[in-house]
């Protein structure tokens, strides 16, 4: 067969097994297309399919060439979500999965060729997904992906045009705005001049297979014919098939019509086999891209939908702890990604608020119309990290349940000496370390160098640059003269040994004891810095793009069993001791001997889609919509809102029924809820 498998393909009836008897041929056919039948792609793509194309849609080193290239012309980023329409055993989607690719997914008619995909993908341990399904209406939610593919010539199977316009149609209302599609199809100027009207050729050393083609009447489609023959067996496939046949003007007219934007073709790939022999219309092909633009499609809320208020920091104001001290084009790129996110969760209905000078009034107004408030305002109110704890206080004077740690949890994590204290006597290991106040002019080390100097107050990293750490006293001097000159910081500083072991993070989703998630360890890849410069992951790392620092990835770390069981408890600890809510993040580190040290608590960590706790959701195959849903949840949970809405509709009907309303039921959950805030 000429192509890779279709979009709609059911169960084939003998699940792609060759009877004993072999089948019977039809013998000399004078009209190919005669005996096309309209569905043919509906009993093609089995096990036999597998041999006569395997050569060209199985072989891990074509397809590794061919998504270089697909990868290459899209700029593949590894956390964008991405589906292989007419994916077949999945070739594409699981090489990219093997190169990290943590979003991809399949889509395929054929069960027995989705069978091969799963199991394949189960045998190399990756986690992805594919789905049975037709492509004129892909089973997803509107705007889903990223990007879109459809590879190794899988378009074009339907008897009419308007078919593929409807499977483009589709593909356009799965992508995102701006997402991108990429068509893989055969040149159908080409194969018009080209194709083998016959050949044959030995599969391996018991099938081969004998081919014949002729153009449809219209000569729009290219008619093929397979009689796949086994040496002992006799004819085991004799099946007729037909594809429409592109040229480059009318594929791109076609996803123009279809409502794409910005339709490219970015030239040819040729076919590859290691047999070397007929490669039909896998011989050469033309990717084209294109991208759409339109509007988020608003959502679709269940009836009993939560109302949710998500609460910012304020955009038209100036932000210390940034390097230009305004918000950035990546900082609302940032809430935008967040904003997609949360769309993708059905059961909640979003208000945002971000404009601090109205924010007490404009919270006056939302009690009782708001279930809660997701507090994400890490940069306090007014921007004002000090502040931060503010919002909460707000909130709790307000009587408006909300996510996270509370005003007393944050003003305990705020101060990072005070944190220390409370790990020493919870027999959680700190690193040895003392305090400097402003007024202080002289001080003494009661350890040895390496040490590390940083703000006591403060969070993103403030004031802690490759400068903080010191092997001298002058250059303690000079680093806390830096933190008091340049950054303008006259609180108490914090001096502590310098770890030199593996720099690691532990997040936690819910609420210990009853219920939470650890999600997995990450550490700080340091091995792209020159040799000369500490091992840190400081203000360089997250504020300054031209940096060594900016190259830091995070990966997931590799620490001994009982290390990484003494540092998930004192967590767990810590978390109920400071009061922490719903999510926090530790940050630890190892010192020479391999003992690990708490650096941090940070409750209400950085939420957005690139920080920390996402890369470990991550890993934990949690996207990010989940990460947030889980937070949600937990924060649910805590208050009761589920158990207080189920209270007020049974009391409403129990009221109802006796000719009287039930009290709670005249409260909404936000009411009932605010004392347990």
């Amino acid at each position: 067969m000429d192509a890779k498998p279709g979009s709609a393909n059911p169960r084939p009836p003998d699940k792609g097994k060759a009877t004993s008897g072999g089948t019977k041929s039809l013998g000399p056919v004078p009209n190919l297309e005669e005996h096309v039948n309209s569905e043919w792609w509906r009993q093609i793509f089995n096990s036999t399919y597998l041999k006569t194309d395997g050569d060209v849609v199985d072989d891990l080193g074509v397809t590794a060439k061919e998504v270089d290239a697909f990868c290459e012309i899209l700029k593949l980023q590894k956390d964008q979500r991405l589906l292989d329409v007419c994916c077949g055993q999945g070739p594409d989607v699981l090489e990219l999965a093997r190169r990290g690719f943590a979003n991809v997914e399949g889509l395929d008619r054929s069960h027995y060729l989705v069978q091969r995909a799963r199991t394949q993908a189960k045998k190399e341990g990756l986690n992805v997904r594919f789905k049975e399904g037709d492509a004129r209406k892909l089973p997803y939610a509107t705007d889903t992906f990223d990007v879109v593919t459809i590879l190794g010539n899988s378009f074009g199977y339907f008897e009419t045009i308007e078919d593929d316009m409807r499977v483009l149609k589709e593909v356009r209302r799965v992508l995102k705005p701006w997402g991108r599609l990429l068509i893989d199809v055969a040149d159908g100027e080409y194969l018009r001049r080209k194709f083998q009207p016959r050949s044959w050729e030995w599969i391996d050393k018991h099938y081969f297979v004998c081919r014949e083609r002729s153009l449809s009447l219209d000569k729009q489609r290219l008619i093929s014919r397979e009689v796949v023959t086994h040496v002992e067996k006799g004819v085991v496939a004799d099946q007729f098939y037909a594809e429409r046949l592109y040229s480059r003007k009318g594929i791109q007219e076609l996803l123009t019509k279809a409502g794409f934007s910005d339709v490219i073709v970015h030239g040819q790939i040729s076919g590859d086999s290691q047999r070397n022999q007929d490669l039909g219309m896998m011989e050469k092909r033309i990717m084209v891209t294109g991208s759409v633009r339109k509007e988020w499609t608003p959502r679709k809320h269940k009836k009993d939908f939560k109302t949710v208020t998500v609460l910012f920091g304020d955009p038209a104001k100036p932000d210390p702890l940034k390097p230009l001290c305004v918000f950035d084009d990546d900082d609302f790129y940032t809430i935008d990604q967040l904003k997609n996110a949360l769309r993708e969760l059905e059961a909640y209905r979003y208000t945002y608020l971000s404009n601090h000078d109205t924010l007490i009034d404009d919270l006056r107004k939302l009690i009782g119309k708001t279930d809660f408030v997701f507090n994400l305002c890490d940069e306090g109110f007014g921007n004002d990290p000090r502040k931060e704890l503010h919002v909460p206080s707000l909130l709790e004077v307000l009587g408006i349940p909300y996510t996270g740690g509370g005003p007393q949890c944050l003003a305990f994590c705020y101060d990072k000496s005070l944190v220390r204290g409370v790990a020493k006597e919870m027999q959680v290991p700190v690193p040895e370390g003392f305090f400097i106040k402003p007024e202080d002019s002289t001080f003494e080390l009661s350890f040895a160098f390496p040490a590390i100097c940083k703000p006591n107050f403060g969070d993103s990293s403030f004031g802690i640059t490759q400068r903080s750490v010191t092997n001298t006293v002058e250059e303690l001097v000079n680093a806390i003269t830096e933190i008091r000159e340049k950054f303008g910081y006259e609180k108490p500083i914090l001096v502590e040994e310098f770890l030199t072991g593996k720099d690691f993070t532990v997040g936690i989703i819910g609420n210990p004891p009853e219920s939470y998630t650890v999600l997995p360890i990450i550490e700080e890849d340091y091995s792209m810095l020159p040799p000369e410069l500490p091992r840190l992951c400081g203000y360089e790392a997250k504020w300054q793009p031209d940096s060594p620092y900016w190259q830091i990835k995070s990966i997931p770390a590799q620490l001994p069993e009982e290390a990484e069981k003494l540092v998930v408890e004192c967590c767990l600890k810590l978390f109920e001791r400071l009061e922490c809510r719903d999510y926090c993040r530790f940050d630890w580190r190892l010192d020479a001997q391999g003992t690990p040290k708490l650096l941090e608590v940070n409750p209400n960590p950085g939420w957005c889609w690139d920080g920390h706790m996402a890369k470990m959701s991550k890993i934990a195959g949690i996207s990010y919509s989940e990460m947030l849903e889980a937070i949600l949840k937990a924060a649910e949970d805590r208050l009761g809102l589920q158990a207080a809405r189920a209270k007020t509709a049974n009391g409403t009907r129990n009221g109802q029924a006796n000719g009287i309303v039930a009290v709670d039921a005249a409260r909404t959950p936000a009411e009932t809820e605010c004392s347990k805030t």
